[in-house]
């Protein structure tokens, strides 16, 4: 009775009882199978994006430490998105290369420094009004403050001028310092300048043979989906470029034209100047612009330089909502809203220089994304760059005109 009743029970003398629900043959349990389809997928996507996200963290703090080289790069390709056309129309009508490039660079050089040149003497002719004005401008701010129910005194003014005075020379050691640093600004202006120069020389000469060399170094199977996301993305930073000199015309004309109505001196200097400020999106308007409203205060009173902040704010709003995001933005294949974003995440990420390149980055990268990701690379044949021409990019020794090898021998 006891072992039947035991073996009823389950209970093994000798043995481990079997678990509850086993079956013989059943696999072992697996963690992997028990996790459901849409969290794999999930994952997946995590990990990748995560990755994606870090490579690009890391682009970006390669290019904001190497940002001294990095600009002026840069600007050298923005300004050979304008002169590669123009080159290429001389040598289509028969003009010698070197003769094409030489014309596009002095062109380049001296437009701006005839600008810039114009800018300065107009601003060393006024200096002396300006100066005369400025005092006049205080002794009236003087009297204001004076008559005003401020109950402030002359003796009071006086006060407050002796402490500025004293809290400058006490921290006079900080104005050095930032003299030095300013110094050292104007040295990596004056490298960025000469660097720019020497890039876009070349680029102009030999651009082709570097671009064959760059898509050398790619894969075979890679380099049709390279080079025709290139080609596309070069067109792109050309018709950008036309449009951004537009956009910076039309500022300079609104606000410069706004000066000149109101009675503001230096106008065409304040023309000149938004028109260079202005290839920097929506805040080199709103810069050069705020030189214009400082001398409208100078020269014609707060009322004229109130109405000159106006035309200035109206440009920028011009600018910010309809040139930039209707007139550049269907340019460059970019959405209005995401050439706003851009703008303001290139600003926050590198300051002036950031916002000056995020456009055209943006647009590059969108256009260059959207035509590999179309497979019509598959059907091009496969990009086999020529051995460079050019000496530029010839590592092997080539044999003197005039000189053969058995002469070395016969000697």
């Amino acid at each position: 009775m006891s072992e039947s009743s035991g073996d009823q029970r389950g209970w093994r003398p000798f043995g481990r009882r079997k678990p509850e629900g086993k079956v013989e043959g059943e696999p072992p349990f697996s963690v992997e199978e028990s996790i459901p389809n849409g969290v794999r997928l999930a994952g997946g996507w995590s990990w990748r994006l995560l990755l994606i996200g870090a490579v690009i963290a890391v682009v970006i703090f390669l290019v904001i430490q190497l940002r001294l080289i990095v600009i002026p790069l840069f600007v050298a390709v923005l300004l050979a998105a304008l002169l590669v056309p123009f080159v290429g129309f001389l040598k289509r009508h028969r003009w010698p290369a070197w003769l094409a490039i030489t014309v596009a660079m002095l062109g380049t050089l001296v437009l701006v420094a005839g600008l810039l040149v114009l800018v300065v003497t107009q601003i060393q002719r006024g200096a002396s009004d300006i100066a005369s004005h400025a005092l006049d401008s205080f002794d009236e701010l003087k009297a204001w403050l004076l008559a005003s129910p401020f109950e402030i005194s002359e003796t009071d003014l006086n006060g407050f001028l002796t402490q500025a005075w004293e809290s400058i020379q006490q921290d006079s050691q900080v104005y050095v310092t930032g003299a030095l640093s300013l110094g050292s600004s104007l040295g990596h202006l004056v490298a960025g300048v000469f660097l720019t120069l020497f890039s876009l020389l070349f680029i102009l000469i030999d651009g082709g043979g570097i671009w064959r060399w760059i898509v050398s170094l790619f894969p075979k199977r890679a380099r049709a989906a390279v080079d025709g996301a290139a080609i596309a993305g070069w067109t792109t930073l050309t018709n950008f470029a036309r449009v951004q000199v537009l956009v910076a015309a039309i500022d300079a004309v609104g606000i410069g034209l706004g000066a000149f109505l109101l009675g503001v001196p230096l106008a065409i200097p304040i023309a000149v100047l938004v028109f260079l400020g202005s290839f920097v999106p929506i805040v080199g308007a709103v810069v050069t612009g705020t030189l214009a409203a400082v001398i409208a205060l100078v020269y014609n009173g707060p009322w004229i330089a109130l109405w000159m902040i106006v035309v200035v704010l109206a440009v920028q709003q011009l600018e910010g909502h309809v040139l930039q995001p209707l007139i550049v933005g269907s340019v460059v294949k970019v959405h209005p809203l995401a050439v706003v974003l851009v703008v303001a995440t290139g600003s926050l990420l590198a300051g002036i220089p950031g916002a000056l390149f995020a456009v055209p980055v943006a647009a590059v990268m969108n256009v260059m994304v959207r035509y590999i990701s179309s497979g019509v690379w598959k059907t091009r044949p496969p990009v086999e760059p020529p051995l460079p021409q050019s000496m530029l990019w010839q590592t092997v020794p080539q044999p003197r005109p005039g000189y053969r090898k058995d002469d070395t021998t016969d000697a």
